[in-house]
């Protein structure tokens, strides 16, 4: 079908959303009044600047406080609407939007509605242009489709339809299956909008918390799925009011608007992309570091071993059972330190998940390599980090550790008693405003379940953190996001977690290697002896080591921290049970213990 998307939805000014839109791949758009207003182009430049892009006009909205007011004021409505039209008609838009009342003025009155908006349907269709009536879901008189739709069928004109709104129907917990009573050539236009499930005031949930499908909690597959079967054969639009979004570069924003309606599209059934591939595995985690001493000192304190060094690149593998970090010491190493840039992700079938990625505007990555070296396919995921779909080892396929000389006789030791074995999650740090979209790259580009999202108290604001994982738990990412932009943000630490058999062994061999385990607060092992019961001396090695603790249901997690090398640390991890959290309730402890040991 074809797609939309509202002004409102980006930032910037109406040039640069234009743009955006169009360069996202979207067919049309939404021309929402005050972009137009505060633009210096004229309607007839709007009009021509869309027609070079390549993009439609598909509604002018909106049009306030029309119907169902007294007889003076309705006179002046249709005044301030012919004027509108005429604009339009500069424009090149031929559907305008209504939306139902909220004037104190308006009175409770189903026949004057319609009478009035037979009235706006007759001035408009001399003019060619179309009514669509919409339900705002904090509407004086009129709040929802159902309601709205009748007004129109009692109106009875054919320039005058319903426009449905995704936000407005399920906000108020409309049943949408009777939007399937609508005949299709009546539904004049469709506004998508997701939402995080909240208890607030509608009109400002409305205002600053909408965001694009797959991002929320509504069920927009079941919603879109009733119109279609009405027959409807308009555009999907995105309307969402979004702080976050409107302050966010509009080209990026588009391209993750984008993404979401070709996702529920699939859901939906009216498209087959190529089917998600699901990763299997953590590959490797790749570091890059302008200064290398610190981070391999780390590394052999955890028991790893440089394994082997690429052919024609200064990367290095080091290893430890299944777990691979590989440190990068090329032109890509920057001043800002040590970080992750890549992760490699295990996959059934790398070339399938290469083109899954790409169907969903996933930015593919050129990747410079000499003629020998293995070919790779990799995407960049929202906060830049590279992800390559990897076949390690596996007959048939090239496999990247064949870029890779081994040093040293032996290479990599298997690990000992309370060795690493693996890498059990990674912990990303987003952008402060692409969390959303992470979230939504991770499940519909990979496949990922999305757990639900955490806050997580910091001193200096509450912390947004969502995992993503497979279902067996072999890939873990835990996404996190600050509460605002802020100037230090690009030097957020992000992590790699290790999982371990027997986090005491390891962190005694940590620390008796020369490594620096996060100290912890006297206070947080005096609150764990209130919460759990240990066993002897357990307690007191756990305060010891500055080993944090939780338990669930289904298990036990013990986790302890390294000191932090430029943006990156290392988390020492033990599962035991059937736990498959992350210790999140530790986080604020987590937190402070690093401030505190950064001042």
């Amino acid at each position: 079908m074809r797609t939309s998307i509202a002004t409102v939805s980006l930032g910037g000014g109406l040039t640069e959303k234009l743009t955006a839109a169009a360069r996202a791949g979207f067919d049309g758009v939404e021309i929402f009044e005050n972009d137009l207003l505060a633009s210096p182009l004229r309607p007839e430049e709007i009009r021509a600047r869309c027609a070079d892009l390549g993009l439609s006009i598909d509604l002018y909205q909106p049009m306030r406080d029309i119907e169902a007011v007294p007889g003076e004021e309705f006179e002046h409505n249709l005044r301030r609407a012919e004027h509108k039209f005429r604009l339009m008609e500069r424009l090149g838009a031929d559907t305008v939007l209504v939306c139902s009342s909220v004037s104190p003025h308006a009175v409770d009155d189903d026949a004057l509605a319609a009478f009035h908006l037979r009235r706006l349907a007759e001035l408009a269709d001399g003019f060619g242009i179309r009514v669509a009536y919409e339900a705002l879901a904090w509407g004086r008189h009129v709040s929802t489709y159902d309601h709205a739709w009748r007004i129109v069928e009692a109106a009875g004109h054919p320039a005058l339809g319903t426009c449905l709104d995704s936000f407005h129907i399920l906000a108020r917990g409309s049943d949408p299956k009777g939007i399937e009573d609508i005949p299709g050539e009546k539904i004049f236009f469709l506004q998508l909008a997701d939402a995080p499930l909240m208890a607030m005031d509608v009109l400002q949930w409305s205002r600053h918390y909408r965001c694009f499908p797959g991002q929320g909690g509504f069920d927009l597959a079941g919603l879109v799925g009733h119109v279609i079967r009405t027959g409807y054969r308009g555009p999907l639009s995105l309307e969402v009011f979004n702080d976050v979004f409107r302050q966010a570069e509009a080209g990026p924003t588009a391209v993750d608007a984008l993404r979401s309606l070709l996702v529920l599209q699939e859901d939906v059934g009216l498209t087959e992309p190529p089917a998600p591939v699901v990763p299997s595995g953590i590959a490797f985690a790749e570091l890059v570091a302008p200064d290398v001493e610190p981070v391999t000192e780390i590394l052999e304190a955890l028991g790893f071993a440089r394994a082997a060094r690429h052919r024609s690149k200064p990367v290095d593998l080091w290893q430890q059972g299944e777990a691979r970090v590989l440190l990068n010491t090329g032109p890509v190493a920057r001043r800002d330190g040590t970080r992750l840039a890549a992760v490699g992700l295990e996959s059934p079938d790398p070339a399938g998940a290469a083109r899954r990625a790409e169907s969903l505007l996933a930015p593919v990555l050129p990747r410079r390599r000499a003629p020998q070296d293995v070919p790779l396919d990799a995407v960049a995921a929202p906060d830049g980090t590279e992800l390559f779909f990897c076949a390690t080892g596996r007959p048939g396929l090239p496999s990247w550790t064949d870029d890779f000389e081994p040093v040293g006789p032996t290479g990599a030791p298997e690990p000992a008693a309370g060795g690493v074995r693996r890498i059990d999650h990674l912990a990303l740090t987003q952008p402060w405003h692409q969390f959303d979209e992470a979230a939504l790259f991770h499940r519909s580009v990979l496949g990922l379940g999305a757990q639900e999202s955490v806050d997580v108290a910091d001193q200096y604001g509450l912390l947004r953190s969502r995992a993503v994982t497979n279902a067996d738990g072999s890939v873990r990412i835990a996404l996190g996001v600050g509460p605002a932009p802020s100037a230090d943000e690009g030097g957020r630490a992000q992590h790699l977690a290790l999982a371990t058999d027997d986090l005491v062994t390891a962190a005694r061999r940590f620390r008796a290697a020369g490594g620096r385990l996060l100290a912890i607060p006297a206070n947080y092992y005096d609150d764990l002896a209130a919460r759990y019961e240990f066993g002897d001396g357990e307690l007191e090695t756990l305060r010891e080591l500055g080993i944090l603790y939780d338990r669930d249901a289904d298990g036990a997690f013990r986790h302890c921290y390294t000191q932090t090398v430029g943006r990156v640390f290392f988390e020492l991890v033990q599962r035991d049970g059937g736990y498959r959290g992350y210790g999140a309730r530790n986080a604020p402890v987590r937190l402070a213990a690093q401030r505190a040991r950064g001042l």
